[in-house]
């Protein structure tokens, strides 16, 4: 999962201007809280707080999607994958895009039509609702706070390069900022604020992608065939080992050689393409729509916009590979991480990076919000309102109780981020996924399509899965027995794999069918279960939803 997220190994040595980098971000953070602070006003309700009451559009909410996932990460990585592994790297792009396909026939409308605030409402509609519920709610803690962690400590990592911070104190201080900053949208704006910060910010990273990109292009008379080429002559010259041989036009650059590698792609892929239609804080943006065709509508503008970027990390990350070069790229601070930076600087001088670097931080500073949003919402309306108080609770407080845990989930964040600034935490992204995949998935779609499924199958399979994932990641590569593991002295990896996908999603899914056949027919309510598949397929029933 490298490509993917580890902003983490960014350290000292900047380019371009810090003073010019930090004023920039400024800049947008005094804009966002001025929207935060005017969606604010509208905030009367649990509904407004929890899911904007439910008054975006398909494209508006579309765009959020699109600022949810979208990570920092992301973008650094992946044009640094693309940069150094061609080909290979470029395969990250297109799972995460296919991933939302998997999103848009299988869930998005089904889940908007059935729930109410959160992932839960769905899995306990037709189930026992205490214990599925706890269940769910963990799963989706568990989730966002590995995707939070890894956000937060690849922000320390992301200051090192481009402000020229290089102690751990000031990178410390950097984290606890943003974690502040973060805490400050979630309690003021709720998901209105935070997702008009996620619009926002798409729309930068987008466009300064978009503006970056016509520029590479504009260097080479508009031939892509000229990048490439130039990529493959600039690999080809390399004199760095490792990259002279590579070739970045074929796949095999990062994945080939051994089966095992070939293996583990698989499961990265397989946990890539089924996680997304598992992550709690993107579920969470189909209830923010006042209709099931909005619902559809965002996904497919999601899709629209995802992919638009995806093409422009292409040629970026050639780009990067051709104006930059592999030595100089792996050779800087943050390694492959630094070919978008490198790239702008090339491409703009100190205004372009100071505008890239500023859309770097408001992209993890807009991912964090949302994902805290959705652990605090998970708490308040799944165990507190649900649980414990069995329903007997006003929204006034569930909100209160939401605001509350949004604070102790932003101070736990900003301590483990700076605990884990300067490790190797890319494993946690991919974990996020991988958990979601295996917990979340499978109880969903058992949920939606299956009849005869129980709560003893959904705690077997939630339970299960997310048990199964995390005990082969701490057995991984990824922790232990490799140079760029989490515990680089260590050696206790007796699991081969990276990344669980391959084994603990089919197993989720086995477990859950066996919970199901183990509980036994008379477990739930058959009328229940009718009147799920009725308002999941038409959306009659569901909160402001009309029959298509």
């Amino acid at each position: 999962m490298t490509a993917f997220a580890d902003t983490q190994f960014l350290a000292a040595g900047t380019v371009g201007n810090p003073a010019a980098n930090i004023a920039i971000f400024g800049i947008f953070v005094v804009i966002t809280m001025v929207v935060v602070i005017r969606a604010s006003r509208n905030n009367r309700t649990a509904a407004d707080y929890f899911t904007g009451g439910r008054g975006f559009s398909g494209p508006q909410n579309g765009v959020a999607i699109a600022g949810d996932y979208l990570s920092a990460a992301s973008f650094l990585g992946i044009a640094g994958a693309i940069a150094v592994y061609g080909y290979d790297g470029f395969l990250y792009s297109i799972g995460f895009l296919v991933a939302w396909l998997v999103a848009l026939l299988l869930v998005a409308e089904m889940l908007r039509n059935t729930g109410k605030f959160t992932m839960a409402d769905v899995l306990s509609f037709r189930l026992q609702e205490g214990p599925v519920r706890t269940a769910a709610a963990l799963t989706t803690l568990a989730v966002s706070l590995f995707y939070l962690l890894a956000q937060m400590a690849g922000a320390g990592g992301l200051v090192a390069l481009l402000l020229d911070i290089s102690d751990k104190t000031g990178q410390s201080i950097v984290i606890a900022v943003v974690g502040l900053l973060m805490i400050v949208y979630v309690l003021v704006g709720g998901m209105k604020g935070t997702t008009w910060v996620q619009i926002i910010k798409a729309a930068l990273l987008i466009t300064g992608a978009a503006l970056m990109t016509v520029m590479v292009f504009a260097k080479f008379g508009f031939n892509f065939s000229d990048i490439l080429g130039s990529a493959q002559d600039a690999v080809s010259g390399s004199a760095n080992k490792g990259v002279a041989a590579r070739d970045v036009l074929a796949p095999g650059a990062q994945y080939g050689g051994s089966s095992t590698s070939k293996l583990n792609f698989v499961s990265l892929g397989l946990a890539l393409v089924l996680g997304t239609a598992g992550l709690p804080h993107v579920l969470m943006r189909f209830y923010t729509v006042p209709t099931a065709k909005e619902a559809r509508r965002s996904v497919v503008w999601a899709i629209g916009l995802i992919g638009a970027f995806y093409l422009f990390t292409l040629v970026l990350g050639y780009g990067a590979a051709a104006i930059v070069g592999p030595d100089r790229i792996l050779a800087a601070a943050g390694g492959q991480n630094s070919a978008a930076p490198l790239l702008a600087f090339e491409l703009g001088g100190v205004v372009l990076l100071g505008i890239i670097s500023a859309v770097a931080f408001a992209t993890i500073l807009a991912v964090v919000a949302g994902l805290t949003i959705t652990a605090s919402a998970s708490f308040a309306h799944d165990i507190y309102a649900s649980v414990i108080k069995k329903g007997q609770v006003d929204e006034d407080k569930q909100v209160r109780v939401s605001r509350i845990t949004a604070v102790i989930i932003g101070v736990l964040a900003i301590g483990l981020g700076i605990l884990a600034n300067g490790q190797n935490v890319a494993f946690l992204v991919a974990l996020a996924f991988a958990v979601a995949a295996a917990a979340n998935l499978p109880t969903i779609v058992f949920s939606l399509f299956w009849k005869r499924f129980n709560t003893t199958g959904a705690l077997f399979s939630m339970y299960g899965g997310l048990i199964s994932t995390i005990v082969l990641i701490v057995f991984s590569p990824a922790v232990s027995g490799t140079k760029s593991a989490m515990i680089p002295g260590s050696d206790f990896d007796w699991f081969p794999l990276s990344n669980p996908g391959i084994v603990s999603i089919p197993l989720a899914f086995a477990l859950g069918a066996l919970g199901t056949f183990l509980g036994g027919r008379k477990q739930e309510n058959p009328a229940k279960a009718s009147e799920m598949e009725v308002r999941s397929l038409t959306g009659v029933g569901a909160e402001k939803a009309v029959v298509h």
